[in-house]
């Protein structure tokens, strides 16, 4: 029962050391990093663009689920019920060009060099396994070389 404890700095290491925490670290950062020019982009160039069919801004557009969509001037109370699908859209836009930035610059290049890095390593293991065989064929020949001398002698 003198099982070994892992200390709590050990194992948050062990936690930290990981690969997928890493990974989700780089792209929390890199998405948090992005997040201006994409949002830059999106006000800049995507919503300019919708704007040629219809409103600039494209947070404004919005639909009346219920009632007349009036802001009560004394109160300033909307009456009715407003759906902002405008600012859903503004937002998955967004969140999809973020994720093509971070797939495009960051996980597809490293995962054609782990693709790289592990095709040399195969490369290598199998090299490793041809020396590996050609010795033990060669010491079985010296083997038997031995063998015969010991019995012509």
């Amino acid at each position: 029962m003198s099982e070994k404890k892992v200390s709590l700095l050990d194992g948050f290491k062990a936690f930290l050391m990981r690969g997928n925490v890493i990974d989700l670290a780089v792209a929390v950062v890199i998405g948090a990093a992005f997040t201006n020019i994409v949002n830059a982009v999106v006000k800049g160039i995507i919503n300019p663009l919708v704007g040629a069919f219809g409103t600039q801004d494209l947070e404004k557009y919005s639909s009346c689920l219920q009632g007349p969509c009036v802001v009560d001037p004394d109160t300033r109370r909307m009456d009715g019920i407003e759906i902002l699908w405008g600012s859903v859209l503004s937002a998955t836009l967004s969140f999809l060009i973020t994720a093509a930035v971070v797939y495009f610059l960051m996980v597809m290049p490293m995962a054609k060099y782990l693709a790289r890095r592990a095709a040399a390593q195969a490369a290598k293991e199998n090299v490793q396994e041809t020396m590996e065989v050609s010795e033990l064929e060669v010491l079985k020949e010296i083997r038997d070389a031995l063998v015969s001398r010991r019995d012509q002698a």
